[in-house]
């Protein structure tokens, strides 16, 4: 079967699109060609900053014919409705329809619709200038004298040449023909900017990929990404020193470059006083440069660093190397200064004292210095939710509150809350803004606050994603709840909630930030008080702790089923009420491993089945007796049951009330063998009414017993 290959070539792409617009092209191209018609048995996007390409092997060679008939109206219908009919199949009189019978329905018009398959050349002649016209780029541009008329082509960069090849690996394949604003398809592409940038005729994609390859083009980029990484570990090593691996560096220099050439650059000592984070960012941000560190010695950076070029130097790179180093020595420069003028007083030291004061701040250290700043200047947090200076005041509020349940020493809290966002006021920070947290906790260590202090500055923040880790320190994990708390709590009473897709301040991930942070460090916490007292730190704003708390379980949800919980489970387990997530979870973990138990499975099956009989009758509304009446039993398997039921009620309540789930499900599990003999020996809907009713009773004392545990009719099972 015939193979394609496409070759989009423009100017260079930026690196974070080109994986992005790799896989768009591909998605676009095979789903066109398969509406069409056609099938594949594969297909593969590569790219590099300056070509897009595609090889989709075992295309169909023609689309297959297509006979359909299209039922119409009544042959007696209104002629309204034979226009429609005429319309939808495409006929230009009725006089070309065909007449069936219907035994029942009588005569009917029919269209028989016969459409011949079309060559796959054809297809993608139509489908590629289509795709590349709507192609969905985040930012694109037009260009040359054409870009003055209207309509004309946009994409990224100014797309140069396509390359569109098809056929079997048996025949030479053609070129499938078609132009798009003066750029014609055809069978040639170009190497390497410098090295090979003559032109390169090409069959299909096995002698594409190896003429590039000589051309100084490495097509894959993964590939470009293996050599990159294997070569700049080799160099290190060479030197003695280690690579610091970045895999988002490595992805975007691997979009870079077509032909990777790895170096190795320096510059002077004196800038490794510098925090390495520091000097990592200046160099990654700047140059898109790798940083290394000597063998076997902790976390010190060296000062050799590994950029990579895009070709072969005939002075085997020196130049590059030297060019390199001179712009990280400016950039290394300029990040010693901010790194110094941190540490030193602010120039407006004089204005801070009231601030100072409501803080309890010491203006001798630099870092409270930043804080009364922050303050001073009445930095907006958001416009409807002051300063961060009221920001800082209502968090500290929080954490000392908190600081009672977590087990942390509250001055320690105190001071690490006022100190937590002082860094967004440093130098280093305010050109790395990535920075925030990491800084502080340098800088605070630097004034000699408490190791503790100092790790709450960075890890506030914490967690920032599914695979970050939570802070497990107390006072971190005070403060950083009271800072994701008032976050929530402060949004939510402005009524600014994430909606559909749309999460603009991180709300979603900031409530799983609570999440985590409480079920990992098996921290019970009862979120509706705590909500009460966030609300009240916001004039005005109305208290909407019910509608946060069921945000919050639909967050416990999601983390729940990543960790593999079932869903219906949860669904048994959770309250709109339920507002410690710690004891849910509990809850789910006790549930699960009772189902997994015979009894758990077979009491599972006779509770819903009771459930089932007593939903089906109240919505009939029968009679249920309000309490079960001993004296109306006739059979010894309703006397079993209830006294089953008194003692599994009795003592799941008391096993629960000790928060000790695996003892109530142990409790509930004496019902199984009631339950199933009740069903089996008692008919519930008895002719005498009173029985039935009072029957009916003790099928309620089942679903309450149980419902005490879990929601047992959510269950799947």
């Amino acid at each position: 079967m015939p193979d394609l290959l496409l070759e989009l070539r423009s100017e260079e792409i930026p690196a974070r699109m080109q994986r992005k617009a790799a896989g768009d092209l591909r998605k676009m191209l095979a789903d066109g060609l398969v509406e069409a018609g056609l099938t594949y048995e594969a297909a593969r996007e590569y790219w590099t900053p300056r070509r897009l390409t595609l090889d989709i092997r075992g295309l169909t060679a023609r689309s297959k014919d297509i006979r359909e008939e299209i039922k119409g109206p009544s042959t007696t219908a209104p002629e309204q409705a034979v226009q429609g009919f005429l319309r939808k199949a495409g006929l230009s009189s009725i006089a070309e329809a065909h007449v069936h019978s219907d035994p029942k329905k009588g005569d009917f018009y029919v269209a028989h619709i016969a459409k011949p398959g079309r060559a796959a050349e054809e297809i993608i002649a139509e489908l590629v200038p289509g795709i590349i016209r709507n192609f969905p780029w985040p930012k694109s541009m037009r260009w040359g004298p054409a870009s003055a008329k209207p309509g004309s082509l946009r994409w990224v960069r100014p797309l140069q040449s396509i390359v569109c090849t098809f056929g079997p690996e048996t025949e030479e394949p053609v070129v499938v023909d078609f132009e798009i604003d003066g750029i014609r398809s055809g069978n040639v592409t170009y190497g390497h900017r410098f090295h090979a940038p003559g032109p390169i005729t090409v069959r299909r994609f096995d002698d594409y990929v190896s003429k590039l390859e000589a051309a100084k083009v490495v097509l894959d980029a993964d590939r470009r990404k293996e050599i990159i990484l294997a070569d700049a570990r080799n160099t290190a090593f060479a030197n003695g020193l280690d690579l610091v691996e970045d895999e988002g560096l490595l992805e975007e220099v691997s979009g870079l470059v077509e032909w990777p050439v790895v170096l190795m650059g320096e510059f002077e000592q004196d800038f490794l006083t510098i925090p390495g984070e520091v000097i990592r960012l200046t160099i990654r941000a700047n140059q898109k440069c790798f940083v290394t560190r000597p063998q076997g010695k902790g976390e010190d950076l060296s000062n050799r660093f590994i950029p990579v070029a895009n070709l072969e130097a005939s002075d085997g790179g020196k130049e590059i190397a030297y060019g390199n180093g001179k712009v990280v020595r400016a950039r290394l420069s300029d990040a010693l200064y901010f790194w110094k003028t941190d540490q030193g007083d602010l120039p407006d030291l004089d204005q801070l004292g009231e601030s100072a004061a409501k803080f309890d701040l010491d203006l001798k250290k630099p870092l409270d210095q930043r804080m009364a700043r922050l303050d001073h200047l009445n930095v907006t947090f958001h416009a409807k939710l002051g300063t961060q200076g009221e920001r800082v005041a209502r968090i500290k509020r929080l954490a000392e509150e908190l600081a009672l349940v977590v087990g942390a020493d509250s001055a320690l809290v105190a001071r690490a809350s006022v100190l937590a966002k002082a860094d967004l006021q440093t130098e280093v920070v305010g050109e790395f803004p990535e920075l925030q947290g990491a800084m502080g906790r340098k800088y605070a260590l630097l004034q000699g606050e408490h190791a503790s202090v100092a790790a709450a500055a960075e890890e506030h923040y914490k967690p920032q994603g599914p695979s970050d880790r939570v802070p497990t320190d107390p006072v971190s994990v005070a403060v950083a709840l009271a800072d994701k708390l008032d976050t929530l709590t402060g949004f939510w009473a402005i009524d600014e909630k994430p909606t559909g897709s749309k999460d603009p301040f991180a709300l979603r991930r900031a409530a799983l930030g609570v999440v985590r942070i409480l079920i990992e460090n098996r921290i019970r916490l009862a979120l509706a008080s705590v909500f009460a007292k966030a609300f009240a730190n916001f004039k005005g704003g109305a208290d909407q702790s019910s509608d946060l708390l069921a945000f919050f379980h639909d967050r416990l949800k999601v983390y729940l089923r990543d960790q593999g919980a079932r869903h219906d489970l949860i669904d048994a387990v959770i309250t709109p009420a339920s507002d410690d997530l710690l004891q849910i979870v509990r809850r789910v973990e006790a549930l699960g491993s009772f189902l997994d138990s015979e009894d758990g499975r077979n009491l599972l099956a006779g509770t819903k089945r009771a459930a089932n009989i007593l939903a089906a009758e109240e919505k009939k509304k029968t009679v249920v007796a309000e309490t079960v009446e001993p004296a109306l039993f006739r059979e010894d398997a309703e006397k079993k049951l209830f006294a089953a039921v008194n003692q599994a009620e009795k003592e799941a309540g008391q096993a629960i009330q000790n928060e000790d789930f695996s003892a109530a499900m142990l409790a509930l599990s004496v019902l199984r063998e009631p339950v199933d003999s009740f069903f089996e020996g008692v008919l519930v809907n008895d002719e005498d009414q009173a029985v039935r009713a009072n029957r009916l009773a003790l099928l309620a004392r089942i679903r309450a017993a149980t419902d005490q545990v879990a929601n047992f009719s959510k269950i799947v099972g």
